[in-house]
């Protein structure tokens, strides 16, 4: 399976470089050498150098070596072969394990990932509806992909919509 390393954005420059929307945690898919495939082209992209600046991430391909060539770049997705990763998993892996506390008691079943600001947040599907759930070690401390079951320690009312509410004092 491809997954999306990047998203080509606007021209920077006039000898071909890109700003990229990044969308790997994994640095190694962009160093220079890699080879990327350009997502509906047919075409693939080798990375000759790539650099922050002003907290952008700016890149230059051996195949593009002018402003004219990187903005028909524009847009396009840039893909990588799925690979493994100690302690990190794909949305799609994720999807459809099994939601269940310490006890082994089920509270639903995931139905996503969706990227938070702190966080991402794993989406489980309840009998009362979609919980979101900080995708974080101490809450969710066991994720068993071929087990097909994910382990969330939740605090008191994530789950329960009739626990006491602190707040309202009762």
């Amino acid at each position: 399976m491809q997954l999306t390393a990047a998203i080509v954005g606007p021209a920077h420059g006039l000898r071909g470089e890109v700003i990229l929307d990044v969308r790997s945690d994994d640095p190694e898919v962009l160093t220079p050498g890699a080879h990327l495939e350009v997502a509906g082209r047919g075409a693939v992209v080798t990375v000759r150098s790539i650099r922050v600046h002003k907290d952008r991430v700016l890149a230059s391909f051996e195949e593009c070596v002018s402003r004219e060539e990187a903005e028909a770049l524009r847009g396009a997705r840039l893909l990588v072969e799925e690979h493994e990763e100690e302690d990190a998993w794909y949305p799609h892996q994720l999807k459809g394990l099994t939601a269940r506390t310490p006890s082994g008691e089920v509270l639903g079943t995931v139905s996503g990932l969706t990227p938070g600001a702190a966080q991402d947040l794993l989406l489980v599907t309840t009998e009362a509806g979609t919980v979101m759930v900080p995708f974080v070690t101490q809450l969710v401390p066991t994720v068993d992909v071929e087990g097909g079951f994910v382990v969330i320690d939740a605090p008191p009312g994530l789950f329960d919509d009739q626990a006491v509410s602190e707040r309202d004092g009762k």
